[in-house]
């Protein structure tokens, strides 16, 4: 029986309706009848598994009602499969759409405008440069302004985007889009067992390879791109000043340091002050706290040795230093003691400080005067609170001369205030001086290309911009999940969250670099951090509860909000506001036909290099739990294979070589299931090959996990592939219902990647 209801629009315009399609019902049997049966009766059942799915395409939250801002348009497709041991499970399968494909990516844009506005003003702000530096600045100041119009331009774009709320396969060419990611989708299972209880909810985040794809592969992606500038930059460095990449991170952390510490020491200066002219100790001591850890993370910031060597390169570059070496050689040539006298002179007039002599020494007093003004304050504070612990209260009946502007009582305001107006003073000196020096080690990394400089700026803003929404994706639901698991929560702000991305690109084509874009875009989410927030909403009010990106780049913060009624069942360090880490991993096994073609032809290293880096990242995180807590934090599966032991398999499998494993996907996302990490799979547009790999995925978790019957697994899979949400998906992305494949292609597949007949053919990809 097949039975297709048309949609009717809602009556008051309130409801939400959609399509519910039953096929082959098969009615009259409970729960009872179900446990009764032996595994011979349920092997004899040949229609059984066709026969009872209840396939339901609907728009309805249910479980994701708290996740209305993250999630939309749910479809629901539900199993009936039979167990090993004679009984039924439910598989309840969900796919839905995320509305943070658009909203990352603009707030990313709009964070992006700001960061290079100020940079454009900043680099206004250097001062006077000899005319080499002077140029190169002026080139960069028009190449900044033209990629903030650019932005501009795609920003207003998305603005007025009013279509669905994920990015179709078919629209990977579209500019005003490209920031945004590829088919990005929620996909979970949900099982119960007799007692309709939940047995298990398992989620995958798919997403097509965040990639710049309108902007080609022809010299290959971003990895290959980046390697190249930076063999550039450094052949150019009798130019040019050679900063190495982490020297230019470190710029970019002491640029940001400087903007969030330098108003939080102002505000908490003013604070005290405040405190003192209230005549509060317990204020007093708690503005003082808060300001000597402000201040100490301030001074720790200016160590590094690239601030004093960026200072005296940016003392070289003022004119009179070049005047000045200039002006040094022509009196050595000539050697006349006249005009040695002459110019010695002429440099005693120059009464500007940046053409003074440059003293190195001078740096280490400014920067060591922040925390001499710093103990001072601490001093007088001490001192004052030791003179009113002597003298608690004035006394009521003293005369005016005993109420002296330096008793206890009187005198905490005036004590302070000069000392704070010094503290401010150096702090504002050290800023001055650090912050050019800064922005002038940046304004180097675009000295040998600017052009090419500029481009990579913006292919990795784009793949970034789609890796970013993809992971903020995958953070909420993993929140929203283990919101009630105490475990979870201790390992989430002790060691951080693990991030497992499986890549089904080939190393063949233009799929290289595809893949060299979605590795640097992976490795940047490194810098990303999570903060969890209380949101302040009455019950009644439908609040946008999306989340909220600040920072610049390298160092972006997410700020995830939760009703108060689940922020309160967080423990009290995650709400105090402590930033929460990810471990991006990333590992790829290509299974297509032109993967066939790089093992047999071409060069399959990219991969191999990529697996082998990501499993050392992988141990890194995993010795970092086991030294910093117990496998009590875990999750309880039914195969309790040991994590030592699959670590020691994915080494194994990855040193092996052998061609398409998909052994090491296998292995990869049961690690990252145990670890409580979140699961991404992607290709090219994460239609075809990634459903073949999330049906996989779900049938081996149903096998291994709630003991599905070993002769129903093909058959579950097929009617995955056949029925489920993700032939749903190809239809959501090109309009029909095939992947995109043909049976020539197939032949290359792994077998379990083959889609059953009558499910692929002639489509678009």
């Amino acid at each position: 029986m097949s039975k297709r209801s048309p949609k009717t629009p809602p009556l008051d315009g309130s409801s939400k309706v959609g399509t519910i399609v039953v096929s082959n019902l098969k009615m009259g049997e409970n729960e009872n009848e179900e446990a009764d049966q032996t595994p011979s009766e349920v092997a004899s059942e040949k229609s059984a598994l066709h026969g009872s799915a209840l396939h339901r395409t609907i728009n309805d939250a249910g479980k994701f009602s708290l996740l209305d801002s993250v999630f939309k348009n749910i479809i629901w497709k539900v199993y009936r499969l039979p167990t090993a041991n004679g009984r039924w499970l439910c598989v309840r399968e969900q796919m839905a759409e995320s509305t943070l494909s658009f909203h990352i990516p603009k707030q990313l844009i709009e964070l992006f405008i700001q960061e290079d506005t100020r940079r454009l003003q900043d680099l206004e702000e250097l001062g006077e440069l000899s005319s080499h530096w002077d140029t190169l600045r002026q080139n960069v100041t028009l190449h900044y302004q033209q990629m903030i119009s650019s932005y501009q331009e795609v920003l207003a774009e998305l603005n007025k985007f009013s279509g669905s709320s994920f990015k179709a396969s078919c629209s990977r060419g579209e500019k005003k889009l490209e920031f945004v990611p590829v088919n990005l989708h929620l996909q979970r299972m949900q099982i119960q067992n007799n007692s309709a209880k939940t047995d298990g909810v398992y989620d995958v985040v798919t997403i097509g390879a965040p990639a710049a794809h309108i902007r080609g592969f022809r010299n290959g992606g971003l990895r290959r791109q980046l390697y190249r500038f930076e063999g550039e930059k450094r052949n150019s460095a009798y130019q040019y000043i050679y900063y190495s990449p982490e020297d230019t991170t470190k710029a970019k952390e002491v640029i940001t340091n400087i903007y969030k510490l330098h108003p939080r020491i102002l505000s908490n200066t003013d604070l005290l002050l405040a405190a003192a002219r209230h005549h509060s100790s317990d204020s007093l001591k708690d503005s003082l706290k808060t300001l000597s850890e402000i201040t100490e993370q301030f001074v720790h910031t200016f160590e590094d040795q690239l601030v004093r060597s960026a200072l005296l390169a940016l003392h070289k570059a003022r004119p009179s230093y070049i005047n000045k070496k200039c002006s040094t050689l022509v009196n050595n040539l000539e050697g006349t003691e006249e005009q040695s006298e002459n110019s010695e002179r002429r440099s005693s007039k120059d009464s500007i400080p940046h053409h003074a002599e440059y003293d190195e020494e001078d740096w280490d007093r400014v920067w060591v005067n922040v925390g001499k003004s710093l103990n001072c304050i601490i001093a007088m504070v001490d001192r004052l609170l030791e003179q009113n612990d002597c003298r608690p209260e004035c006394e009521p009946n003293s005369s005016p001369a005993d109420q002296s502007p330096s008793s206890a009582c009187d005198n905490w305001y005036e004590g302070l205030y000069p000392l704070a107006v010094t503290l401010k003073d150096c702090v504002n000196e050290v800023i001055n001086r650090a912050k050019k020096a800064m922005v002038f080690v940046l304004l180097q990394d675009c000295g040998s290309n600017i052009p090419q400089a500029l481009a990579l700026h913006q292919r990795r803003d784009i793949v970034f911009s789609q890796a970013l929404a993809g992971l903020v994706c995958g953070f909420v639901i993993k929140l929203h999940t283990c919101l009630h698991d105490p475990g979870f929560l201790l390992q989430l702000h002790t060691v951080g969250l693990l991030v497992q991305f499986e890549g089904l690109l080939s190393t063949y084509g233009e799929e290289i670099g595809m893949l060299e874009d979605m590795s640097v875009a992976i490795t940047d989410l490194q810098k990303v951090s999570f903060k969890v927030v209380e949101a302040h909403l009455e019950e009644s009010a439908n609040a946008d509860l999306s989340p909220l990106v600040t920072g610049i780049r390298d160092f972006y913060t997410v700020e995830v909000q939760l009703p108060s009624k689940l922020f309160e069942v967080l423990p009290q360090v995650i709400k105090d506001g402590k930033l929460l880490r990810v471990h991006p991993v990333f590992f790829n096994i290509g299974i297509n036909e032109q993967q066939t073609l790089a093992e047999r032809f071409g060069d399959i290293s990219l991969q191999e290099i990529i697996n082998q880096e990501n499993l050392k990242l992988l141990h890194k995180y995993y010795k970092s739990f086991q030294e910093k807590l117990s496998t009590d934090c875990l999750p309880r599966l039914q195969t309790q294979i040991d994590l030592k032991e699959l670590f020691q398999s994915l080494s194994e499998n990855i040193q092996a070589r052998k061609r398409k494993n998909v052994e090491i996907l296998k292995i990869t996302a049961s690690i990252c299931r145990r670890l409580n990490g979140i699961r991404f799979t992607s290709c090219k547009s994460a239609k075809d090959r990634t459903s073949m790999s999330v049906t996989l995925e779900q049938c081996v978790i149903l096998q291994e996990e709630h003991s599905l019957h070993p002769d129903y697994f093909v058959r579950a899979l097929d009617c995955m592939r056949r029925e489920g949400c993700r032939i749903e998906n190809a239809q959501k992305n090109i309009k029909c219902r095939k992947y995109a494949f043909n049976s020539i292609q197939l032949m290359a597949f792994p077998k379990y990647y083959r889609p059953p007949d009558g499910t692929y053919g002639k489509a678009a990809t």
